[in-house]
């Protein structure tokens, strides 16, 4: 007896020491992950102190084929056109929001992301796509590479796409009176509206062609026009319209815009326009 109990014993703790060899074998050596953190290149630097910290926005511009559509022929941005675009950005769009609506304002309602695109979004019906908004959270603007900062209508296009994008993220903040806006010109809208010239969309109260696509982005469209356009081009512009009823459809939905800005956010839409247009001038200037 005291003899099998001595192998019992003795076997169980072969089996102890065989599990633990076994185990220790199982264990990985160095792990494969790479956990250091890379080195900050001065531009790295730059949107860490003018985007990151301020106002909590990441900025991609190195690629990343999660964040783009990789069924379009797209490549990212080149490095040196990266902060010039942002200093734009960052002067019209961020600084005129800080101004009229308080240091806080774009850092509490802001995108998370903005994502870089070196080159022109193509669609297949022969129209381009500037800019998108996706869930409030990311910002993707395209054609970094070809913004020319001494040129007014360039930067202007460029500026229109964050402008446009930003209305959408507010308007999913609080929304805007849709009932009412849809009464102003409720025939019109169309997925073909890039079959129509900007001049015929402007006559029967639309702002653009695009803007007939839908009421969300006929608000977007609106506002983002006014914004950038200076007091003196956007008077112009409705002077110019012939049709008393698009006339009285366009100045209707300037007024909810300004309205709406008014209530949801207690920001003077105007004194929003003046700004962005200083700060334009001030880009174009530099």
């Amino acid at each position: 007896m005291k003899l099998s109990k001595y192998y019992k014993i003795a076997g169980a703790l072969l089996l102890i020491i065989t599990l633990v060899s076994c185990a220790h074998e199982d264990q990985p050596g160095e792990s494969q992950l790479d956990f250091t953190r890379p080195n900050q290149t001065t531009l790295d630097s730059w949107i860490t102190t003018n985007y990151l910290n301020p106002y909590n926005i990441n900025v991609q511009y190195k690629w990343n084929q999660n964040t783009v559509d990789n069924s379009r022929f797209l490549f990212p941005p080149l490095v040196e056109k990266v902060q010039p675009a942002l200093e734009i950005v960052q002067k019209i769009w961020l600084d005129s929001y800080a101004k009229i609506g308080g240091a806080d304002f774009v850092k509490i309602i802001a995108p998370r992301e903005i994502v870089l695109v070196g080159g022109v979004n193509l669609n297949s019906v022969g129209t381009k796509t500037l800019g998108l908004a996706e869930g409030g959270q990311r910002v993707t603007l395209f054609e970094t590479d070809y913004i020319e900062q001494t040129n007014r209508a360039n930067v202007t296009q460029f500026i229109h796409t964050i402008q446009h994008e930003y209305i959408h993220i507010l308007n999913q903040h609080k929304p805007y009176d849709e009932k009412s806006w849809a009464k102003i010109t409720p025939v019109g809208y169309t997925a073909d509206w890039y079959n129509y010239t900007v001049p015929v969309s402007n006559e029967i109260g639309f702002i653009t062609s695009y803007a007939r696509s839908n009421i969300n982005e006929d608000f977007a469209e609106t506002a983002s026009v006014i914004l950038i356009s200076s007091k003196a081009d956007y008077a112009a512009f409705l002077a110019a319209i012939k049709s008393p009823t698009a006339l009285f459809a366009l100045k209707a939905k300037e007024a909810l815009v300004v309205k709406y800005f008014k209530d949801a956010f207690n920001m003077d839409f105007y004194a929003l326009r003046d700004e962005a247009e200083k700060n334009t001038t001030a880009v174009i200037n530099k």
